[in-house]
């Protein structure tokens, strides 16, 4: 009897760690597909915390689209954090739209970060990108504003290290100033938008990105300022800014002259005052001394007088009556 009891619970146990390791349903789901998945291989996958649905689920889809995968594949792809159902879709939708696209490719594309679904979704609808206004400058100095479609295929091959959109927008925008800069007039640009496609794609811009560039279009483009003739005024105005400076530096060293010559003059009358400051001291000294008499000084009263008298009709200044020299010293 307990040996009865014993074997039905160990009979139970085995049921039991069976079904916990082994999704039956997916299991007969992968049977009925032509699988080969055996108890073993989900024993297995539990084992290594590997969620059968996310491996044994893709892989039937797999096998029904024909293409035969190994579950070893997918399971180390789901270990190193790839996304396995986004990378059997994409292989699904290569196989069908003719693509070639082995699993390594799709898996390192998707360990790359790149979403490999739609890179093959691009590759069969190509995908159109719109850059922002650029705005350039032709020859005869108009401003030009360009908004271009860019029509892109993504490039399998090149998808893991390739640039990404960004680089293509701004290689497209780089090749459309140097194509209106280029023209001599921006009458020529407007009648012929479709030469600045056709100078962009003949640059090759597409190289070392992850896409192919299938065509550029010109969807608009608008006149803007007249940037040689701001140019030419903004030059104008900064020569009559420099002209202006170099005037007011020649007036600033003219004053500065006029002052320096002016000090000069004041300096001289200075001496010449203090000169005459000592006449009456000398004329005193002469008279002391008997040197000086007294009609030699009413002579000497006529001339200064008579000195007055011209410089008053001359216009120029005279010194008031009773300062000339020899009034102190007669006092």
């Amino acid at each position: 009897m307990i040996g009865t009891i014993v074997i039905a619970v160990v009979v139970l146990l085995v049921v039991w760690v069976f079904f916990y390791f082994v999704p039956v349903g997916l299991w007969i789901s992968a049977i009925a597909a032509g699988v080969p998945v055996g108890p073993m291989t989900f024993i297995g996958m539990r084992l290594r915390k590997v969620n059968p649905h996310r491996v044994v689920g893709p892989m039937i889809a797999t096998w029904k689209a024909g293409l035969k995968l190994s579950v070893s594949d997918l399971e180390a792809h789901y270990l190193a954090g790839g996304n396995v159902e986004r990378v059997v879709r994409a292989l699904i939708s290569a196989d069908k739209a003719g693509i070639p696209l082995d699993f390594k490719r799709a898996a390192a594309i998707d360990l790359a970060g790149r979403d490999v679904y739609d890179a093959v979704a691009m590759s069969v609808n190509p995908r159109v990108i719109e850059t922002p206004k650029i705005g350039a400058v032709a020859k005869d100095g108009i401003q030009l504003f360009a908004i271009a479609k860019v029509t892109v295929r993504a490039n399998l091959e090149r998808l893991v290290g390739g640039a990404t959109e960004e680089t293509v927008i701004a290689r497209v925008g780089e090749g459309i100033v140097s194509a209106i800069g280029s023209a001599d007039s921006h009458k020529e640009v407007l009648e012929n938008p479709d030469a600045i496609s056709k100078r962009v794609l003949e640059k090759g811009l597409d190289a070392g990105t992850a896409f192919e560039i299938l065509s550029i279009d010109i969807a608009d483009v608008d006149v803007g300022k007249n940037i040689g003739a701001q140019l030419q005024a903004d030059q104008a105005e900064a020569d009559l800014k420099v002209a202006r400076a170099k005037a007011e530096e020649r007036r600033a060293m003219a004053i500065a002259r006029e002052q320096e010559m002016k000090a000069l003059v004041w300096e001289r009358r200075a001496a010449v005052i203090e000169a005459e400051a000592e006449i009456p001291r000398a004329i005193a000294e002469a008279f002391r001394r008997g040197q000086l008499g007294i009609m030699d000084y009413y002579r000497l009263k006529n001339i200064q007088a008579d000195t007055r008298m011209r410089e008053s009709i001359a216009g120029e200044e005279t010194p008031p009556k009773g300062e000339a020299p020899g009034d102190e010293a007669l006092a």
